[in-house]
């Protein structure tokens, strides 16, 4: 008996299995603009092609370093996706790999972008990537490429992840940390815009056990929504440092106070001999991170090595220099505190002690 013929299957395309290829292409036209504003020495931000180009021969250096970080914007990113709030997740993500490029002296040079998400919302994205633009023109570096990545099955229906790649430049005799860091020098601390984009997984944790509504006024600051006090897109150090860089600002070494805190990253920068004593009297945390300790019950310990608590970058100089140092990056726009100094340190000794309280 013969067989039955099979009906044809059904036409499928790519778009019907969840991926839309005109999506993406809408995409790349609407970030364009965004994109050609991020020019600089070196870059034409032209995107199409299969990969980024940059012209070293443009820049003026004689014994060059290039110096590479990468980075994302973490859980930071539910409470941007939950709100809505798209805005400034692409500076964060900027940030967060430029401002560890000039903890080494680096200038950064250009950056490329990674989005993965269930489905390309084409508005959406552009409002993400003009953010990375965005925070690619507070930092000096070009935006040349990156990938969206439509990935059905992988993400639920309004999520995506951001990573970004940032590389940077110093002359090798330039490169920080310095080796004549010595007990005495002056450890100033850079203030925070807000939370940056650590500890926000301890923030969804609070926020969830306290059942706080994120469009209602923040308690610690009733002018503003819960969730923009959060969200506050993190600092971009580059152009202040690098100013005072410039105008031979004798900095010894500098350190992006991130996931780990004061506690983790400070001691990063310090050779063996030496630690750093914190006089936390002499910060003022702002009112967010004093709401968090209560709402949290977190131990001042648990604050100082999760959250930068006001404090995003702090650079190390001679006493000597403390004073005009400071002076040049308040004049870039630097809200700039004395914090503590370094010390000798014995091997039995932590790397780093506190005195003083952080919230009186």
């Amino acid at each position: 008996m013969p067989e039955t013929p099979e009906k044809p299957a059904a036409s499928l395309s790519y778009k019907q299995a969840g991926v839309d290829i005109d999506a993406g292409n809408a995409l790349v036209e609407a970030i364009k603009p965004a994109i050609r504003a991020t020019a600089r020495p070196g870059a034409n931000p032209e995107i199409g092609g299969f990969g980024g180009l940059f012209d070293l021969g443009a820049l003026k250096y004689h014994d060059p370093v290039l110096v590479a970080a990468n980075d994302g914007v973490g859980t930071k990113l539910r409470i941007a996706i939950d709100t809505g709030q798209l805005d400034g997740v692409g500076q964060d993500l900027v940030a967060m790999c430029v401002n560890d490029l000039i903890v080494q002296g680096a200038e950064p040079l250009f950056f490329l972008d990674y989005l993965a998400t269930a489905r390309l919302e084409v508005a959406e994205a552009a409002q993400i990537v003009k953010g990375i633009a965005a925070g690619c023109s507070l930092a000096g570096c070009a935006l040349i490429g990156g990938e969206t990545a439509e990935m059905p099955g992988m993400y639920a229906d309004k999520d995506f992840d951001l990573a970004g790649f940032a590389v940077g430049i110093v002359e090798r005799t330039a490169i920080l940390p310095a080796s004549n860091l010595a007990a005495g020098d002056v450890i100033l601390g850079l203030v925070s815009s807000g939370l940056h984009s650590n500890g926000f997984s301890l923030v969804r944790e609070i926020i969830k056990r306290t059942d706080a509504d994120l469009n209602a006024p923040a308690p610690f600051d009733p002018a503003t929504p819960l969730a923009n006090a959060l969200l506050t897109p993190t600092r971009i150090y580059v152009r202040s440092i690098l100013a005072a860089l410039a105008q031979s600002a004798p900095i010894k070494a500098l350190a992006h106070i991130t996931g780990g805190g004061f506690v983790e990253n400070i001691p990063r920068i310090l050779p063996q001999n030496l630690a750093a004593h914190i006089d936390l009297s002499a910060l003022t945390a702002p009112p967010l991170f004093g709401w968090l300790a209560r709402k949290g019950n977190i131990s001042e310990t648990e604050m100082l090595r999760t959250f930068n608590c006001g404090i995003g970058m702090v650079a190390i100089v001679s006493e000597a220099d403390a004073t005009a140092t400071q002076k040049i990056l308040r004049a870039s726009g630097e809200t700039v505190i004395p914090i503590g100094r370094l010390e000798h340190r014995r091997p039995d000794e932590n790397a780093i002690s506190f005195a003083g309280a952080l919230f009186p």
